[in-house]
């Protein structure tokens, strides 16, 4: 596996600190190295976001993000979207507060998505803290603002938390793109970004030359 193969596909910055974190996590192929990356690669909007976004200035676009949540005029149940724009802490508290261990006001802005695989929730933050022998704030200060600990927190994230190199190995089809999609994801969105990548990462990683 040659990962200077990936130069110009990724930020030299990040591609220096790939191989010691790869080593760490049994990232050894080019299958399970252009899944993962073509993952990160989407959520990190190629590696250059490391904290969640819950800034909305539409009412449209947070109800196309969070189409179960939200409607256009609180509608069937669900939450007005207009009340949650240019709010980012309100927001992330509808969309995460009372689940994925987030159990006290404030919670789903606290933990919201964090690293470059988004790790999302005050139990998946505690369970990385604990990985790493720290405690939860400092974790989440680093995990956001360090690229060592946005990628070690993805790879623990993908390769730990979701067995996600198994599902690799088992080949390259957009099938298996999509499976993966589905597991770090919780849905389909970008899939059709993530399969992309996963090919530009592939075929640059098996390019001969």
């Amino acid at each position: 596996m040659e990962l200077n193969k990936l130069h110009g596909l990724i930020p030299g910055s990040i591609l220096a600190i790939l191989p010691n974190a790869f080593a760490r996590y049994q990232i050894n192929t080019n299958l399970r190295t252009a899944h993962f990356l073509a993952q990160v690669g989407h959520e990190s909007g190629n590696f250059a976001v490391k904290t969640e976004n819950m800034y909305y200035s539409t009412p449209q676009r947070i109800v196309a993000v969070w189409p179960s949540r939200f409607s256009m005029n609180g509608s069937a149940g669900k939450k007005n979207a207009n009340d949650y724009i240019k709010n980012p802490a309100k927001l992330a508290e509808a969309v995460y507060g009372g689940r994925m261990g987030n159990d006290q006001p404030g919670d789903g802005f606290r933990y919201r998505g964090g690293g470059f695989l988004q790790l999302t929730g005050k139990e998946a933050y505690v369970g990385y803290a604990k990985y790493l022998g720290k405690d939860t704030g400092t974790t989440a200060d680093l995990l956001r603002s360090d690229d060592n600990y946005a990628l070690d927190c993805a790879l623990w994230e993908y390769v730990l938390n979701k067995g996600l190199n198994s599902i690799a190995d088992t080949g390259s089809s957009d099938n298996v793109i999509t499976i993966i999609t589905k597991r770090v994801n919780g849905g389909t969105i970008g899939l059709a970004d993530r399969i992309s990548n996963f090919h530009k990462y592939y075929d640059a990683l098996n390019n001969p030359a």
